[in-house]
């Protein structure tokens, strides 16, 4: 078992599972892709020869072949087809908002260890350039002790969207803040750990909008560290995504990760540019010596890779390895997201 591929089914076909998924998991040598769900339009066999195309998300469960699951409906299904596809013994990869609240991230786990099977959860903007940039220069100290960090996530979309389950207000898991938050609050997450304690604040502001389209969370951790996380549709003129400033020195960088854009135009990961971001998009250092002069520098981007999450949880699966993305972690995110503001 330890090296045969991982049989893996997706359950929507759209843009998530064209772009986001089914790229990965055909050309990553340590999966199969076997099936989609796919309601009307059968499309994934242009794509992808010999690929099984099931009308249901029932079928797609019984497929004794099949190992993993991709959960990649809509927002509030997610826990529903979840625990469909753990107890019909599948392991899972969930995409974000994981689910709607904590009572639903609670039984979810409950039934993944019932029924033996892992729940990996999909976070990929951990493996953005820019946010591995990010990563990078807090390990290195060059930036002293941080005293405050800023992540945003900005666009300019005044337009209401045509996915029913971001726009109405009858589903928990939906605006901005459920659709963009759980990136950034990840983020902040993974670097962070859980805050001390945090506020919220959202509105709406385009017309006819039901759902928020801004959200700010201010989160507060030891040692004096303020970290503050927001999230726009109405920002014409995007300010740099991430900025951080601490005792010596401070960092800036735009969001320049050219994964999405590079699938959505049909290119492979496995393409030698794949990930790599413009050379005018590098961030920017500056830093303060004992003399108090300055310098300034700008830093070689990384390569942007979401074939890394594929890899951990392969080796999870396969190797007993720990999924970086941990329970706990997804688990807080939950709970920052289901909280009322505060402001």
């Amino acid at each position: 078992m330890e090296n045969t591929k991982i049989n893996t089914g997706i359950l929507s076909f759209g843009m998530s599972g064209r772009v986001f998924h089914a790229p990965f998991i055909q050309t990553n040598p340590h999966f199969n892709l076997v099936a989609v769900v796919e309601r009307s339009t059968k499309s994934a066999h242009t794509l992808y020869p010999g690929i099984k195309s099931y009308d249901s998300i029932a079928e797609i469960l019984a497929d004794d072949s099949i190992e993993l699951i991709i959960v990649n409906t809509p927002n509030h299904t997610h826990f529903q087809f979840a625990s469909e596809a753990l107890l019909a013994g599948k392991h899972v990869l969930i995409e974000k908002p994981a689910v709607d609240n904590s009572l639903q991230f609670n039984k979810l786990i409950e039934i993944s260890n019932q029924s033996k099977k892992q729940v990996f959860f999909y976070q990929n903007r951990r493996f953005d350039s820019h946010f591995l940039d990010v990563k990078k220069i807090i390990d290195s100290g060059k930036l002293g002790k941080l005293t405050e960090v800023h992540f945003r996530f900005d666009r300019y979309k005044m337009e209401l969207g045509q996915k029913y389950f971001k726009e109405n207000n009858q589903f928990v898991s939906s605006g901005l803040t459920y659709d963009l938050g759980p990136h950034i609050i990840d983020q902040a997450i993974s670097l962070f750990g859980k805050p001390l304690k945090f506020s919220k604040t959202t509105s709406i502001n385009r017309p006819g909008s039901q759902v928020a389209d801004f959200f700010h969370y201010h989160l507060r951790y030891p040692n004096d560290l303020n970290v503050f996380l927001t999230g726009s549709l109405a920002v014409a003129d995007p300010l740099p995504a991430f900025v951080l400033h601490g005792t010596k020195g401070s960092f800036i960088k735009t969001m320049a990760d050219v994964q999405e854009q590079q699938l959505i135009d049909g290119m492979l990961p496995t393409d030698p540019m794949y990930g790599i971001e413009p050379n005018e998009c590098m961030g920017k250092l500056v830093t303060v010596d004992e003399s108090n002069e300055r310098q300034t520098t700008y830093v070689d981007a990384h390569q942007g890779n979401y074939n890394l999450l594929f890899d951990a949880i392969y080796e999870s699966l396969r190797n007993k390895v720990d999924y970086p993305i941990t329970a706990d972690q997804v688990k807080w995110q939950i709970q920052m997201l289901e909280a009322e503001d505060t402001l």
